[in-house]
């Protein structure tokens, strides 16, 4: 059974790093698009980073104008994980950050779009 396992989550204060990391079993996801998403309390889920990747063409990146430039996604296929580092958070960084996987098509803005979910991590960012 495929699963999907964040860790990485925590309290820091503003200006701070953390590096998200999920950890994918159950199947091979080289060939997934993986994505990062977050829910704040009271709001949507919505996108944080997508990466996609093919063997001719390698890894390629998509990230929401809120954290480009501060958020790196990366995929280490032989491992099997992904990660998102994010630096120099701010407080409206604060939220639920959810790992998924989609099977099929390009990158995604849409959460349905996803096949495979994790149960999140908790990231806070204290001013």
């Amino acid at each position: 059974q495929a699963q999907l396992v964040e860790s990485g989550g925590g309290s820091v204060q503003a200006g701070g790093s953390l590096r998200l990391s999920c950890a994918a079993s159950g199947r091979t996801f080289s060939t997934y698009v993986m994505g990062w998403f977050r829910q704040a309390p009271g709001k949507e889920r919505e996108l944080v980073a997508t990466i996609s990747w093919t063997t001719y063409t390698g890894g390629h990146t998509y990230y929401a104008d809120s954290v480009k430039g501060r958020f790196t996604i990366s995929r280490d296929n032989a491992k099997n994980t992904v990660y998102l580092l994010m630096n120099s958070l701010k407080p409206e960084d604060t939220a639920v950050y959810y790992c998924a996987a989609r099977s099929r098509g390009g990158s995604s803005y849409y959460a349905n779009d996803y096949d495979y979910w994790g149960q999140g991590t908790q990231v806070t960012v204290s001013a």
